[in-house]
C-alpha cells in the first residue's frame, strides 16, 4: 500500500504540471514544470523525501529500462542519420567539451567561494 501512495504522489504531481501545461500561454515540457513543482515540494516540506523514497529509488535504479523506445526510435532513422554522421560526431564532441569546462569552471569556482567564505570566518 505505501508503494501505490508513492506512485499516486508522483503521478498527481505529472497530472498537476500537465494541467500547468495547458493553462501556460508559452509552451513548455510538462515534465520540466513537474520536477520544479516536486522540488519546490520538497524544499518548503510540503512533501518529505521519505513519501517517494522507495518510488523515486526504484525509478532511478531502472532508469536505463526508460532509454528503450527512444533507441528503438533511432534505428528508424539510421538512413537520415548516416547523411549527417559528420555533422553528428562534431556536435557531439563540442557540446561535450563545452560540457566539461562548464562543469570544470563550476567546480573551481565554488572550490574558490568556500575558500573565501572560509577565510572570513
Amino acid at each position: 500500500m505505501k508503494i501505490l501512495c508513492q506512485v499516486g504522489i508522483l503521478f498527481a504531481v505529472c497530472w498537476v504540471s500537465q494541467l500547468v501545461e495547458t493553462l501556460l500561454p508559452i509552451p513548455f515540457p510538462a515534465s520540466v514544470l513537474g520536477m520544479v513543482l516536486l522540488f519546490l515540494l520538497l524544499c518548503t516540506k510540503r512533501l518529505r523525501v521519505e513519501h517517494i523514497r522507495e518510488k523515486s529509488d526504484f525509478l532511478l535504479a531502472n532508469m536505463a529500462f526508460f532509454f528503450v523506445p527512444a533507441g528503438v526510435s533511432i534505428l528508424e532513422y539510421v538512413d537520415l542519420l548516416r547523411s549527417s554522421v559528420v555533422q553528428m560526431v562534431v556536435i557531439c564532441t563540442v557540446s561535450a567539451v563545452v560540457t566539461f569546462a562548464a562543469a570544470a569552471y563550476s567546480v573551481k569556482l565554488t572550490l574558490w567561494l568556500m575558500g573565501k567564505a572560509g577565510s572570513h570566518a
